[in-house]
C-alpha cells in the first residue's frame, strides 16, 4: 500500500508530461489488480492505513477512472490550458482518495474524506465553462463542511468515550437516549450528502453541469462512492441505533429514488439528467446499506463499482456530443445519429447498462438490493417497481431524444469520432459487462 502511495507521489513528479501520467495510471491500475490475487481479510501496513476488500475494489476504480479522466481530457493538453497544473490537481485528488479508502483511523479517514474536496473545488473553478461554475463551487462546498463538521464532533465524543478510533477497535454505542440519536444522525449526514441522498442532493446537479469532463468523471465515478463507504464505516459503530432508524433511510432511499426518477423525464440537459440519475442510482445504494444485511452490502458494493464506470463513460459521451453541437441541450442536440452515426453504438451501449439491462454490472447489484428490500418490506416493492419502470423510462428518453430527429440546422459537418474518443469508451464499457463474467470477486461480500 506505501508503495502504491509512493509511486502517485513519484508521478507528481512527471505531471509535465502528459502521456506519461496517463501511461502510469493505466499501468498502477494492472498492478493493483494483480495484488488482488492475494488473500487478505484486512492489511495492515502501518501508520493507519490499511486495506480490506472494500477498499481494495475502490481504491482500483480510482485508479482505472482516473486514468480515464486524463484520456477524456486531452483538449486541456491540445490548447495548452495549464495542462501541467491539471495533471497533479487530479493526482492530488487520487491521492487523496487512496488515503481515504485506506484508512484505518476514523479521524485520518474523516480528514482524507475532507482533502478530497479542495481538489474537485478547483477543477469546477478552474476548468468550468460557465461563470455559474462559482455558485456551484460553492453550494458543494457548504453543502458538504456544513454536514461534515458534525461528524468531526461526533468522532471527538466517541474518542473520549472509547479511547480509540481504529477501526475494529473503537467502542460501539449501544445506549439509546436522545444524546445518542444526536451523535448518530451527526455522524451518518455527512455522508449521506455526499452519497448523495434525496433532500440533500441539490448541489449534485449544479456541480455536474458547471464541471468539465474531468470534474464530471470524477465526481460520477469515485466521489459519490465516498458517501457509501464512509456509511459502510460508520454504520457499525451505532448498529444498535440504527435498527431503529433503518425504515427510515430505507423509505427515502426507494421513494427518493423514484421521485427524482420521474424529476429526470423533465430534464432538457444532458448532464444535468446524467447527474440526476446518479441521485436515483445512489438512493437504492443507501437503502440496502442502511438495511444491514449482506445482500444489501454485496448489492451496493457491485451498484457503487457499475454506476461509476456506465455513469461516467455517460458524461464522456455527452462532453463528445457537446464539444460537436456546442450545446448541451436535448432539444439542440437531437439527431446526432445522423452526424455521428458509430457514436450511436456507445450510446446505446452505455444507456442499457444504465437501465441495469444484462449482462452489466448494475443487474447483478439491483438483484442483490431488490432481495434485500423485498425481505424488509413486502411494500417495498411498490417503490421498487416505481424506481424500475422510471429507470429505464428516462434512460430511453435519454438516448431516443439525443439520437433521432431533426438535428441542429447549424451544424453541417463534424467529427463522427476520434481513436482516443473510441478508446476511452471501450475502457469504461468492457469493465462494467466482463466482470459480471468474474462475479466471484464480490463473492466476499456473501
Amino acid at each position: 500500500m506505501l508503495k502504491v502511495l509512493f509511486g502517485v507521489m513519484m508521478l507528481m513528479s512527471v505531471c509535465g508530461s502528459w502521456w506519461g501520467v496517463q501511461v502510469g495510471l493505466f499501468i498502477f491500475s494492472f498492478v493493483f489488480l494483480l495484488m488482488g490475487g492475494w488473500s487478505f481479510g484486512v492489511s495492515y501496513v502501518g501508520y493507519g492505513l490499511g486495506v480490506d476488500y472494500i477498499g481494495y475494489v475502490l481504491i482500483l476504480l480510482s485508479f482505472w477512472i482516473m486514468g480515464l479522466v486524463m484520456l477524456a481530457s486531452s483538449k486541456v493538453e491540445k490548447e495548452k490550458n495549464f495542462c501541467s497544473f491539471f495533471s497533479l490537481v487530479n493526482l492530488l485528488l487520487l491521492l487523496a482518495l487512496i488515503l481515504t479508502f485506506s484508512c484505518m483511523d476514523y479521524l485520518l479517514f474523516y480528514i482524507s474524506f475532507e482533502s478530497s474536496l479542495i481538489p474537485t473545488l478547483i477543477l469546477i473553478l478552474g476548468w468550468g465553462y460557465q461563470p455559474e461554475r462559482i455558485e456551484a463551487g460553492v453550494y458543494m462546498l457548504f453543502y458538504t463542511l456544513f454536514a461534515s463538521l458534525p461528524l468531526l464532533v461526533s468522532l471527538v465524543s466517541l474518542y473520549h468515550t472509547g479511547g480509540s478510533l481504529t477501526m475494529g477497535l473503537g467502542c460501539k454505542v449501544y445506549e439509546c437516549g436522545i444524546s445518542t440519536w444526536i451523535w448518530y444522525f451527526s455522524s451518518v449526514l455527512a455522508f449521506l450528502v455526499k452519497l448523495p441522498m434525496y433532500l440533500f442532493h441539490l448541489w449534485l446537479p449544479k456541480a455536474h453541469v458547471e464541471a468539465p469532463v474531468a470534474g464530471s468523471m470524477v465526481l460520477a465515478g469515485v466521489l459519490l462512492k465516498l458517501g457509501g463507504y464512509g456509511l459502510i464505516r460508520i454504520f457499525p459503530l451505532f448498529s444498535f441505533v440504527n435498527m431503529k432508524f433503518c425504515s427510515l433511510w430505507a423509505s427515502l432511499g426507494v421513494l427518493g429514488g423514484g421521485l427524482v426518477s420521474i424529476l429526470c423525464l423533465r430534464q432538457v440537459d444532458m448532464k444535468s439528467l446524467i447527474a440526476y440519475s446518479s441521485v436515483a442510482h445512489m438512493g437504492l445504494v443507501l437503502c440496502g446499506l442502511a438495511l444491514f444485511g449482506w445482500w444489501g452490502l454485496s448489492g451496493a458494493m457491485v451498484v457503487m463499482v457499475g454506476h461509476g464506470l456506465c455513469s461516467s463513460g455517460l458524461f464522456c459521451l455527452a462532453n463528445i456530443a457537446y464539444e460537436r453541437v456546442g450545446s448541451r441541450s436535448l432539444l439542440i442536440g437531437k439527431g446526432l445519429m445522423n452526424i455521428m452515426p458509430s457514436m450511436c453504438l456507445w450510446w446505446f451501449l452505455l444507456s442499457v447498462s444504465n437501465m441495469a439491462a444484462p449482462p452489466s454490472l448494475n443487474l447483478l447489484g439491483e438483484i442483490s438490493l431488490i432481495m434485500s428490500v423485498v425481505k424488509w418490506s413486502f411494500l417495498g416493492c411498490l417503490g421498487i417497481v416505481l424506481l424500475s419502470f422510471f429507470s429505464a423510462g428516462y434512460t430511453l428518453y435519454l438516448y431516443s431524444l439525443s439520437q433521432h430527429g431533426q438535428y441542429f440546422s447549424s451544424v453541417y459537418s463534424c467529427c463522427s469520432g476520434k481513436v482516443r474518443e473510441y478508446l476511452t469508451l471501450m475502457l469504461h464499457w468492457l469493465p462494467l459487462n466482463i466482470l459480471i463474467v468474474k462475479s466471484s470477486v464480490f463473492t466476499f461480500f456473501v
